[in-house]
């Protein structure tokens, strides 16, 4: 069975967990990550460090400098409460405050829990590398107008889990109104289908997703990685003082 049919399966057994509570479980101790702060890095002529987005090896997508000294990376679920809470609260902060420094990148990968997950992840990820952060972070804040959506089109939703591969991705994202809605913010809803309908591609995100979360023993989303140490912190007022301690200022 495809790691993708068993993301089908997995959603149609049980409700789509929607809440704010945690979904993290499992990570490590941090250990020790002091340093004295580090001197603001500054960026190339004419852009600032926040303007700097490109999509890893790894599959995800690293805002700010490459040669960052503290690289940040979170493993995140689009159906996730608690990664909302995080986009609505550290990602801002590392935006406007972390980030722009030079000091700190930050870069997310997805980790897939539900065919919904996996559908606002390939409309995040559709087009330029520049349009994820804003428009994943954005559909993080509507994550519960989305849950309604589809339990309101539960008929709808059932019947995308039948459907070809090819459109069952698409079937999702109209009874969830994720076209529609994606489209007010930039995606076309023609590029949206031919995303969607990616069928190869969707299933090497689901692959890669699994590998990820097997070979870093990952169990839970949100999970922060310091400097390639897996924290056992989940949101942002006991992730930044780790930051800082690393020397982010």
């Amino acid at each position: 069975m495809t790691n993708l049919r068993r993301i089908a399966l997995a959603a149609l057994a049980s409700p789509l967990a929607l809440g704010l509570a945690a979904c993290n479980s499992g990570s490590e101790e941090p250990g020790e990550l002091s340093g004295e702060p580090i001197a603001a890095v500054p960026a190339p002529v004419g852009q600032s460090w926040v303007d700097v987005v490109a999509k890893t090896e790894e599959g995800g997508y690293r805002l700010g400098n490459p040669e960052a000294p503290i690289k940040l990376v979170e493993y995140a679920s689009h159906t996730c409460g608690a990664c909302a809470n995080f986009a609505a609260t550290g990602s801002v902060a590392l935006e406007e405050k972390y980030v722009p420094t030079g000091v700190v990148s930050y870069e997310v990968r997805t980790l897939i829990r539900d065919p919904l997950d996996m559908t606002i992840t390939v409309l995040a990820r559709c087009g330029a590398p520049e349009a994820f952060h804003p428009r994943a972070n954005q559909a993080w804040a509507a994550l519960g107008q989305f849950g309604q959506t589809l339990n309101a089109n539960a008929a709808a939703m059932e019947a995308a889990m039948t459907a070809p591969e090819d459109q069952r991705f698409v079937q999702i994202a109209q009874a969830a109104g994720l076209i529609d809605w994606f489209a007010e913010r930039g995606l076309s809803r023609d590029q949206a289908q031919t995303c969607l309908s990616d069928s190869a591609a969707i299933r090497a995100l689901a692959d890669q997703s699994q590998a990820q979360a097997d070979e870093l023993d990952i169990t839970g989303t949100p999970t922060f990685i310091l400097n390639g140490r897996k924290l056992d912190v989940n949101q942002w007022p006991q992730l930044e003082p780790l930051l800082q301690q690393a020397g982010a200022r």
